[in-house]
């Protein structure tokens, strides 16, 4: 079971930072909200990115990690686990309020303004917030890597 849950953690956390990279290549290469059409299409694509890799990859990790935690009595006083579950519960919240609601919902305000259902002006007002969202993100979970890899002695439990 240890070993299944380190398989599954390490590639929940591998499809996440690819997400998020993914993501963060695509915003920068979006074209402005002007040219609807392709800032449609890849607004779509950020949005399934978000739904499809991100999000599934996001709840792998994290609950991996807690069955992890929950299994090997060791981790319990490790302070490097409690560290880095504390940042995971983050950085979950952080993708479902800040990354993969907003991914979705532009994608598909995106569509409807490709439709004429919605003025296009509408689009393109969190693109900012979306970017330095995803840099945060991807900081913390390079910073969980870290943690799992050389796992420091910080937080020492008393038991």
């Amino acid at each position: 079971m240890r070993r299944l849950l380190k398989f599954l953690h390490t590639m929940g956390s591998a499809g996440l930072l690819g997400a998020m990279a993914s993501l963060v290549v695509m915003l920068s290469l979006s074209p402005a909200p002007s040219a609807l059409t392709g800032y449609a299409a890849m607004r779509g694509a950020m949005g399934a990115v978000a739904t499809w890799i991100f999000l599934p990859a996001l709840a792998v990790t994290l609950m991996s990690g807690l069955l992890a935690m929950a299994l090997n009595r060791a981790f319990l006083n490790a302070g490097w686990a409690w560290v880095k579950l504390a940042t995971g519960v983050l950085m979950f919240e952080g993708g479902l309020v800040y990354v993969q609601g907003p991914m979705k919902q532009e994608a598909e305000q995106s569509a409807r303004a490709l439709a004429g259902l919605v003025d296009p002006a509408v689009l393109a007002v969190s693109l900012t917030g979306e970017r330095g969202t995803l840099w945060v993100l991807l900081a913390v979970a390079t910073a969980n890597v870290a943690l799992g890899i050389w796992r420091p002695r910080i937080l020492r439990i008393p038991q």
